[in-house]
C-alpha cells in the first residue's frame, strides 16, 4: 500500500490544535478574536478527541490486522498492549503528578477552595493511574482532565485482539457494500446517542464517553478496509478515478464540517442556555447540540486523505505538520495544566487585557508548543523507546522511523 502515515500524522497536529484551541477560546475572546465563524469552527474543537479515537482505530488496523487478525493469541496481545502502553503511560503518568502538584500549590499559596476539587483523593488517583477514570456511566475527572480520553483508548486496546478478528475475517470475506453498510451500523449508535442525548453538552453521562471510543474506533478499523480493499483494485493501487474523487473528498470534508459547524452554531435549538446549565459561566462557547453528528464526516476524511497523495494530503504531508504530529500527543497531554498556570500567573499579576494580555497570550499558545515539545523529546520518545526495546521491538515503529529520517 502507498504510504499514507505521513498525511494521518499531520491530521494528529490538526487535531491536537483544534482541541488546546477550544479550551483556549476565553483567552481569544478577551482579545476579541473570536471573530464569526472561527467561534463555530473551536467551539466544536472537542472533536478534535474523536480525531483521535478514530485515528487510532485505523493505524492500528493497518498495523495489526495481519499480526493479530488470523488468531487469538495471548502473547500477540500481551506485546500488542506493552506497546501501547509505551505509546501513551510514560507521559500520562508524569502528567498526573505535576497535575496534582500544581492543584496542591495553587491551594496552599493561590487560596484555592479545596471543596471544588473533590477528586484529590488517594482513590480517584489510582482510578488514574490504572486509567480506568472515564469507565462506565459516571466518570470520575479531575487530575489532568485530557487523560480521560487515555482511559477510553486503554478500554479500546484491552478490546482490540478480539475485534480485529472480526475485521481480519471481514476483510478476507465480505464484499465493499457489506463494509459500508458495516460503517455506517457501527456510528448509528453514537448518532442515535447524539441526537437524543441532549442533556450533557460534553455528552459523557449515560455511557457517551464509551460509546464514543467503541464506535469511533471501530469505524475507523473498517475505514481502513475500505481503503485497503480500493489499494487492491490494481497493482499499482486505487484506480486513477478513486483517487481524484479522494483527492477532491479531501478538501471537501474540511469544507462540510466548516458549513455544518456554522449551522450547528446558529440554529437557536441547538444551542445551550444558563437555564439548562445554571453552573456554567458562558454556555455560548460550549458545543452546540447534536455537535456529534459531525464524526462521521470527520471519519470519511481520514479515509480520503488515505487514499491519495495529492492536494490536502500533500500538504498534510509537510515535514511541519508531520513534526506537529509526532508532539501532538504530548501537546494534548500538558496544554490544560500549563493553561492553568499561565491563569494562576495572569491573576497574580493583575493583567486582564490591554497589551499586556495580548503578549501574554502569545506566550501561553506558543509556550504550549514548547513545553509538548520538551514534554515529547526527554519524557515521551526516551521513555517510549525504552518500553519498546525492553519487549524485543524497534525503538521506533517502522514507518515512523521513515518520517523522521
Amino acid at each position: 500500500m502507498r504510504q499514507f502515515i505521513g498525511q494521518l500524522t499531520g491530521v494528529r497536529a490538526v487535531a491536537a490544535t483544534w482541541v488546546m484551541l477550544y479550551h483556549y477560546q476565553p483567552v481569544l475572546a478577551n482579545l476579541h478574536l473570536l471573530l464569526p465563524g472561527l467561534h463555530e469552527i473551536l467551539r466544536v474543537g472537542r472533536l478534535g478527541v474523536d480525531l483521535f479515537f478514530a485515528l487510532s482505530g485505523f493505524i492500528l488496523t493497518h498495523t495489526y490486522l495481519k499480526k493479530m487478525g488470523p488468531e487469538l493469541s495471548w502473547p500477540r496481545s500481551r506485546h500488542f498492549l506493552w506497546l501501547r502502553l509505551a505509546r501513551i503511560y510514560p507521559v500520562h503518568f508524569v502528567m498526573l503528578n505535576v497535575a496534582g502538584l500544581a492543584v496542591l500549590a495553587q491551594m496552599k499559596f493561590g487560596g484555592a477552595d479545596s471543596s471544588a476539587r473533590s477528586w484529590l483523593n488517594p482513590t480517584d488517583y489510582l482510578k488514574q493511574v490504572f486509567l480506568v477514570q472515564e469507565w462506565g456511566p459516571n466518570p470520575s475527572r479531575g487530575w489532568n482532565f485530557p487523560a480521560w480520553s487515555l482511559s477510553m483508548e486503554w478500554l479500546a486496546y484491552l478490546l482490540f485482539s478480539f475485534l480485529v478478528l472480526l475485521l481480519f475475517r471481514m476483510h478476507e470475506r465480505v464484499s465493499m457494500k457489506v463494509l459500508a453498510l458495516a460503517w455506517v451500523g457501527a456510528l448509528l449508535p453514537l448518532l442515535i446517542y447524539g441526537t437524543l442525548y441532549t442533556s450533557d453538552p460534553y455528552y459523557i453521562s449515560g455511557w457517551g464517553s464509551t460509546i464514543r471510543i467503541l464506535t469511533e474506533f471501530t469505524a475507523g478499523g473498517i475505514t481502513l478496509l475500505i481503503v485497503r480493499r480500493l489499494f487492491a483494485q490494481t497493482p499499482n493501487g486505487p484506480k486513477r478515478r478513486v483517487e481524484r474523487l479522494a483527492t477532491t473528498l479531501s478538501v471537501a470534508f474540511p469544507v462540510v464540517i466548516v458549513i455544518f459547524c456554522l449551522i450547528l452554531g446558529h440554529v437557536g435549538a441547538l444551542q445551550w442556555s444558563s437555564s439548562d446549565l445554571p453552573d456554567t459561566p458562558n454556555a455560548a462557547d460550549l458545543p452546540p447540540k447534536w455537535h456529534l453528528i459531525l464524526v462521521p464526516l470527520l471519519i470519511a476524511w481520514i479515509g480520503s486523505l488515505a487514499l491519495t497523495n495529492r492536494g490536502t494530503s500533500r500538504l498534510l504531508a509537510k515535514d511541519t505538520l508531520i513534526f506537529g504530529g509526532f508532539i501532538s500527543f504530548s501537546l494534548y497531554m500538558t496544554h490544560t495544566v500549563w493553561y492553568g498556570l499561565w491563569r494562576a500567573v495572569m491573576g497574580k499579576l493583575h493583567i486582564t487585557g490591554g497589551l499586556l494580555y495580548a503578549v501574554g497570550a502569545v506566550g501561553l499558545i506558543v509556550g504550549a508548543f514548547i513545553i509538548a515539545w520538551l514534554m515529547w523529546k526527554f519524557v515521551e520518545e526516551p521513555a517510549r523507546e525504552w518500553m519498546r526495546k525492553r519487549s524485543g521491538a524497534a525503538a521506533k515503529p517502522i514507518e515512523e522511523a521513515a518520517l523522521a529520517s
